[in-house]
């Protein structure tokens, strides 16, 4: 019947924003591989530009739907997370990075969406044995990334610096025009503080979108602040955006001026910064429309594990930093089994 076709072609639509948005979150670091970013809060604000700049373009598009300022509040959790981003690359790397922080973000964001925490409805899944089994293959995926990346953080040559890592030698000319507060750390400190700050990326991203659920779970109730609130997850990308510019711009002034007005500027992480963050916020936007087709107890578990990924073939075929048969067999181990999961929290909506 009708309702029938209709159905297929959301489930068509949620696939695919699942699809560009995967690819994009898992390629969105390469064009700054080459380029020194420093401590990152530069590069962080001009990555929040570019991401503000197509959510004013969505805004255009959308015909200005209702601003919710508490939708601010998701972009401001989120931008706090993404703060972290460039000292995680430096101290524990790209793949344990992504790994620790995918996984945090996935079991964030799925549990929240699915048990109905900070208030949001709790989503209701056709089949909850196999949801679970696809939020729990995912993160073993995540798990088992671990065994692959290892082996290429002990390279120093400037080849084969994981993705953002650059290092020192090819910063122009001074030695160390790159030495920030990272450098100096001894190594057992390093792992320490990568690891929990990678936690913390991970709970702050997977709760980035429970403002907007909360907004959403409140429309059509009656005597709600929120009843009028629209339904469609993309009305809400232009006020979670501005959260984010707002929030990166107020951290990227105290550094200035915790820097005493000498900032550590990049002008060559300009551009790829730029290109970045459209590339994020494209992801981004995918995100909200396959959580509107799919829901999110369904869309969180695919997009937080298929970037990574996406980044470790990234790794395999283009940036050569992983070598050796038994890490391929590896990477092929996880790679089947975030299909699996993905699959399994796929199927789950049947």
């Amino acid at each position: 019947g009708k309702s029938n076709t209709t159905n297929s072609t959301e489930l068509v639509y949620g696939y695919v924003s699942c699809a560009v948005s995967a690819v994009f979150f898992g390629s969105n670091f390469v064009p700054v591989k080459k380029f020194d970013t420093g401590d990152g809060m530069f590069f962080q604000w001009v990555l929040c530009a570019a991401i503000w700049l197509v959510s004013l373009g969505v805004n255009i598009l959308l015909q200005s739907p209702t601003f919710w300022p508490l939708a601010m509040l998701g972009g401001a959790i989120w931008a706090t997370g993404n703060i972290t981003v460039v000292p995680i690359l430096k101290t524990i790397g790209l793949g344990l990075g992504i790994l620790i922080w995918g996984s945090f973000n996935l079991l964030m964001g799925w549990a929240s969406s699915r048990f109905g925490w900070f208030g949001i409805d709790p989503e209701e899944v056709a089949n909850p044995v196999l949801n679970y089994c696809g939020a729990g293959l995912c993160l073993l995926s995540a798990i088992i990334f671990f065994f692959v990346k290892s082996d290429v953080q002990r390279s120093s040559s400037s080849e084969e610096t994981p993705l953002l890592l650059e290092s020192r030698i090819n910063s122009e000319g001074t030695g160390s025009s790159d030495d920030s507060w990272v450098d100096r750390l001894s190594p057992q400190r390093k792992r320490m503080i990568g690891c929990g700050l990678a936690v913390v990326a991970g709970l702050l991203y997977g709760s980035s979108f429970v403002p907007v659920l909360y907004i959403k779970s409140r429309a059509g109730r009656p005597g709600s602040r929120y009843t009028k609130a629209s339904r469609f997850d993309l009305d809400y990308v232009f006020a979670q955006f501005s959260g984010i510019f707002l929030t990166s711009t107020v951290y990227f002034l105290v550094y200035c001026a915790a820097m005493r007005n000498k900032p550590k500027v990049y002008p060559r992480a300009i551009l790829p910064g730029f290109v970045s963050g459209v590339m994020w916020a494209i992801a981004n936007c995918c995100w909200f429309l396959a959580n509107n087709y799919l829901s999110a107890a369904i869309s969180f578990p695919i997009i937080t594990a298929v970037p990574g990924l996406i980044a470790a073939v990234w790794g395999v075929l283009v940036f050569r930093e992983v070598k050796g048969l038994r890490n391929y067999l590896v990477l092929v181990l996880a790679f089947l089994i975030v299909v699996a999961g993905s699959l399994c929290a796929a199927f789950s909506k049947e």
